[in-house]
């Protein structure tokens, strides 16, 4: 059965073991980031904070909450030991299946209610998540809620926002994001942005909010789909915004057009700080809701594997594999190693005729998520994508350093990525590589190398024997 809220999350999470509660006090100042980011690098349990410094008894912030493909199974009603694949195929089904919210009167977001003077965002125990940090940034695990003045449609995505005062923050807004493209058309008009906040929905609203969903695509119907039940939604004191019921904390108010304030830097994705500190589009809060004794949300972005890597793994594979198959290429798996920050793709694929790996590596780069993977590398079927032993292997020693090596100059950049240049960066100049790992087509069946591992080099009945024995041999 689907969570009704993050607390049941909660629940779940500590009765699977993958989470951890610290009672000892931590300071919201870099003590609790520093745990987190520990917590992360050590592939560690969640963790929640039971006292914050300078905050009430019953204020709680809950660090890393996706950030390992266990938890998200267990977020998706999976079993906590399910495979990549399998996380995969049920990313996949939910996507097909959307369920439209239903709409409620009363919810746990409206236990309190603050609008205007009321509003102090310092209520809540927003942390300076890394050392560097612009300011303390209360939306790190959230959904952003914005409506295309031309449509219906409303985006739902995680889009960071730090604190500048009691009731302003700033974040990134950028050209090629879902609001982005929406704040432009509210500039073009010279009107003020309406947005709305969820802080620790139910666990499927955070991940698909974060997730690739398309333009003009409703993420709440995805979700529904996910849950495989309506998402309760309820509507915003000052604006017309819907968000989920159920959110321990929302956000409301409006970005105006054309105001800049000072925003960042903040420690990002690919595992560095990044951004810098710029002028930033200004959220101005008109009201704020929330539950009695809030739990605040936070995901620790940096050196991987944090929620934002297991998120963009599953997300990025499963449309980039929707693309594969329509276009007929007969790849037999694939993986985003979310220790690559999404700079690199594994994909396996059957070799029927010569240039399969050009196709494939084509194909990828021709769609909007795949345009911001530089390095994709393209292996045979006999070898598993999500085993990384299997991948370099085969890179070691079925990949030629010259003609399995294919460069492609001024290619879309991404502004995050690391190795590029200042001038590449601001310009959107980038470069992308596939490393052809299949054997060659006018190779003879003598001439391909004869692999020698348990599942290839005996026959299926040793294979079994082996198996059906192998306590009995005293492993």
């Amino acid at each position: 059965m689907p969570y009704k809220d993050f607390r049941e999350f909660i629940e779940a999470l500590i009765k699977s073991g993958d989470l951890h509660q610290v009672n000892k006090e931590v300071d919201w100042n870099l003590e609790a980031g520093a745990i987190m980011r520990k917590g992360c690098e050590e592939i560690g349990p969640a963790v929640l904070f039971d006292k914050i410094k300078d905050y009430p008894k019953g204020y709680k912030v809950a660090g890393n909450p996706l950030a390992s493909f266990r938890r998200l199974a267990i977020a998706l009603d999976m079993p906590p030991d399910s495979s990549y694949t399998e996380i995969l195929n049920r990313y996949d089904e939910g996507k097909k299946k959307p369920v439209k919210p239903v709409l409620v009167k009363d919810g746990p977001c409206k236990e309190e209610i603050h609008i205007g003077d009321d509003v102090d965002l310092y209520k809540f125990p927003a942390l300076i998540v890394h050392g560097g940090d612009g300011g303390r940034y209360l939306c790190t695990w959230h959904i952003t809620a914005t409506k295309d003045p031309d449509s219906e449609w409303v985006n739902w995505g995680m889009y960071r926002a730090m604190i500048h005062n009691k009731n302003t923050m700033g974040g990134i807004i950028l050209p090629f994001q879902h609001i982005g493209m929406i704040y432009a058309k509210y500039e073009k008009r010279s009107e003020p942005m309406p947005f709305a906040i969820a802080i620790a929905p139910e666990p499927v609203t955070a991940f698909i909010g974060a997730s690739n969903i398309p333009y003009g695509v409703s993420e709440a119907d995805i979700i529904g789909g996910h849950r495989g039940e309506p998402l309760s939604v309820i509507k915003c004191e000052t604006n017309d915004l819907l968000v989920p019921a159920t959110s321990e904390i929302i956000i409301e108010g409006e970005i105006p057009p054309y105001e800049r304030l000072p925003e960042g830097p903040f420690g990002e994705f690919p595992g560095y700080e990044a951004g810098g500190k710029a002028p930033r589009p200004v959220y101005h809060v008109t009201a704020i809701t929330n539950r009695k004794n809030p739990i605040l949300t936070a995901s620790n972005m940096g050196m991987p594997i944090d929620d934002c890597d297991v998120i963009n793994s599953i997300s990025y594979a499963s449309d980039l594999r929707s693309e594969l198959i329509k276009s007929g290429l007969p790849i037999t798996g694939i993986y985003m190693p979310p220790e690559c920050c999404t700079f690199m793709l594994v994909v396996s694929t059957k070799t029927p005729y010569s240039g399969i790996a050009h196709r494939i590596a084509s194909c990828v780069w021709g769609t909007k998520g795949g345009a911001a993977i530089p390095k994709i590398i393209i292996v045979e079927d006999d070898v598993d994508p999500s085993n990384m032993r299997e991948v370099f292997h085969a890179f070691a020693t079925a990949h030629h350093p010259v003609r399995g090596t294919h460069i492609i100059s001024n290619t879309q950049g991404h502004s995050l990525i690391p190795y590029l240049s200042q001038h590449d960066r601001t310009y959107g100049i980038g470069a992308n590589v596939f490393y052809d790992c299949t054997w060659p087509k006018d190779w003879s069946k003598e001439e391909l190398p004869k692999k020698q591992s348990f599942k290839d080099a005996y026959p299926k009945e040793t294979q079994e024997k082996v198996l059906n024995n192998w306590r009995e041999y005293g492993f």
